[in-house]
């Protein structure tokens, strides 16, 4: 009888069953986020009830602790492989980039979601895998100091994490060759010292036209602040009212719903961004002008409204879908802007590599205005610009074809 048992519980539970949910529910993550995913879905994309979905996790947090663990050892694993030095360490990560996709959205966006202590823990292990980077890179340019190694590090991770959100994937071999190539043109960067250039920015935090005109402005600028931190979902209207100083009902006196506040919070930050950087970009000159200033507009906005580009990557999702096809229309339509220019410089890129480039350098910007402690750096606007040119493969000294 025990045998018998033994066998009907292998036939329900064939070997892999396990991977195969984790990498069904990674997909989903990715594409959907953890809100719009049920367990449901899970187990019809597997194959599986719900019922059995459940004999291997026991709930939803569950799953997606181990979607996050699992993603991050395959980091760890490339870091490991790539311990000899930059370039060992662009090509480990170039691969698994191109492997694990979703890693930049499920850590950005949905491991905000688990336990406080689940997250530091996790946390702790990135940070560790970074320090080893920046060790190995440091062997090779002791000229660094372990900070300016790390910075290097964190902006090579950012790159290859861009990956999660677009969908442009040249062939294979010349895929990761390009990640490669953005990867060690990172490592090849001076953060700081003589030849950083100096760069006029305004670092306040805020809304980009000053002290907020009304309650209403209050309440947008609050919402970003509080959507970005502990995620939509999370936060409350008594939570809102009480950062504006009046009571939670008090919010639906200029909102009717807490999805029109977000939907309203973004649009109104869109419409800064779009001001600040497309209006640099349209007064720059030539395309390589044009393109520094845009550069410099961007990392000036990035380090005023950080928690904007933060609501921005995780609460999209959140928005009711016309608001979501507003907000993607702008993503698309702001990057066509920058691919435009790029390639007006860098005739030789394609499409693809022109698109891939310009995503990466927005990830770049948008983690380093808010990755502690490196955020706090005084040199901060400066260091991003010149990563930024890095990334986007274009020298100072350029000039228009």
């Amino acid at each position: 009888m025990a045998a018998e048992s033994t066998a009907r519980s292998a036939a329900r539970r064939p070997p892999g069953r396990k991977a195969q949910i984790l990498a069904v529910a990674v997909g989903r993550f990715h594409r959907y986020g953890y809100h719009r995913t049920s367990m449901a879905e899970v187990a019809a994309e597997v194959g599986i009830t719900a019922p059995a979905l459940y004999r291997h996790f026991r709930g939803k947090p569950e799953l997606l602790r181990q979607i996050v663990t699992l993603e991050l050892s395959a980091l760890r694993a490339a870091v490991m492989a790539g311990s000899a030095g930059p370039s060992a360490l662009c090509a480990a990560l170039a691969a698994t980039a191109v492997d694990h996709r979703a890693l930049g959205t499920l850590w950005q966006r949905d491991a905000r979601l688990l336990p406080a202590a689940h997250r530091a823990e996790l946390r702790r292990e990135l940070r560790a895998d970074v320090a080893l980077m920046a060790r190995s890179v440091a062997v090779q340019r002791p000229e660094l100091s372990l900070a300016d190694a790390e910075l290097l590090s964190w902006s090579v991770l950012s790159a290859y994490a861009s990956l999660s959100y677009h969908t442009f994937a040249p062939p294979r071999r010349r895929f990761e060759q390009l990640l490669r190539r953005i990867g060690g043109e990172l490592f090849e960067v001076s953060p700081a010292g003589p030849t950083m250039e100096a760069v006029r920015v305004s670092p306040e935090r805020g809304p980009a036209s000053g002290v907020s005109e009304s309650r209403r402005e209050e309440l947008l600028a609050a919402a970003v602040r509080l959507f970005h931190e502990r995620g939509f979902d999370s936060v409350s209207t008594d939570r809102l009212g009480a950062a504006v100083g009046i009571a939670g009902p008090s919010v639906y006196k200029h909102f009717d719903t807490k999805a029109e506040l977000l939907a309203a919070a973004l649009v109104r930050s869109r419409e800064r961004l779009w001001h600040e950087v497309e209006g640099a970009i349209a007064a720059g000159g030539t395309p390589v002008e044009a393109l520094a200033a845009g550069l410099r507009a961007y990392v000036g906005f990035a380090l005023r409204n950080s928690d904007y580009l933060g609501a921005m990557l995780s609460e999209t999702e959140r928005l009711a879908e016309p608001d979501r096809r507003a907000a993607l229309d702008f993503r698309r339509d702001f990057l066509r802007v920058w691919v435009g220019l790029l390639q007006q410089i860098r005739p030789e890129y394609e499409n693809a590599e022109a698109r891939i480039r310009v995503h990466a350098m927005f990830a770049v910007v948008n983690d380093g205005v808010r990755n502690r402690p490196y955020c706090l750096r005084p040199d901060l606007a400066e260091c991003l610009i010149v990563l930024g040119r890095a990334v986007l493969g274009v020298d100072p000294a350029d000039s228009t074809p």
